[in-house]
């Protein structure tokens, strides 16, 4: 009987299932779609945290300029503010002035601006001899301007800066979390603060935690004084 060689033993064999292969393909096109699928998420991640951030400043200071071009020369007849009515300055929040417009809708904070309530509670305005002025602006992308809200302690200054006056609250409570559906905080008088009279009071309102909507951060101030603007607009203390 003539010996078995390995030769004729490979030989014998059957040839190797296409299936390895199949399976090596399956794997390998997965991995290039995770790949894409990673590059779209943080494409999308960057247009949303970075990119509507540069188109929102820009959009910001251009209605920011018009208003100061109108205080500066404001024409004949009444004074124009479908640009925005003043600007908020919060030091402790590092971000510059932030200009003010009416209402809250996306459309008019994606501008990188914040916007007084108009609806479910309307807002009073720094004018008015009592009531809550309620602010609201995002926290991430369109501007951000209130993202560092939560740096903010109690006795920090808020500042409302109109034409011709300076408005100068302290901050006297802060509510890190609480419904998006909870009204009361922006009340005329809003007892969830600790107030308990009617006053003149100012209301910051943005979402939380960081990169989500699920709820709202507030932030309570209660007026201290009111400071005439110079012809050099010489900025109040707290803003110096």
């Amino acid at each position: 009987m003539a010996a078995t060689t390995d030769h004729d033993e490979r030989a014998g064999e059957a040839p190797p299932a296409p299936r390895r292969g199949r399976v090596v393909g399956a794997v390998s096109l997965f991995g290039e779609l995770l790949i894409t699928a990673g590059l779209v998420l943080g494409l999308f991640v960057a247009y949303s945290l970075w990119w509507t951030n540069v188109v929102a400043d820009r959009a910001a200071d251009k209605q920011g300029d018009k208003v100061r071009g109108q205080w500066a020369d404001p024409g004949p007849g009444p004074l124009d503010t479908k640009n925005g009515i003043g600007f908020l300055h919060v030091p402790s929040m590092r971000n510059g002035e932030v200009l003010v417009e009416k209402g809250t809708s996306s459309k008019i904070l994606n501008d990188g601006v914040a916007g007084y309530y108009t609806d479910p509670v309307k807002s009073a305005l720094p004018t008015d001899a009592q009531g809550n002025f309620t602010l609201a602006a995002h926290r991430d992308g369109h501007g951000a301007k209130f993202h560092n809200i939560d740096k903010i302690r109690k006795g920090d200054p808020i500042v409302f800066e109109s034409k011709d006056k300076w408005y100068v609250y302290k901050v006297y409570d802060i509510l890190p979390e609480t419904s998006k559906y909870n009204v009361k905080v922006l009340a005329p008088v809003p007892k969830e603060s600790g107030v308990k009279m009617p006053g003149r009071y100012i209301t910051l309102t943005t979402c939380t935690p960081v990169y989500t909507s699920m709820y709202r951060y507030v932030v309570w101030g209660e007026l201290e004084r009111i400071d005439t603007v110079d012809s050099d607009r010489t900025p109040p203390a707290e803003l110096r």
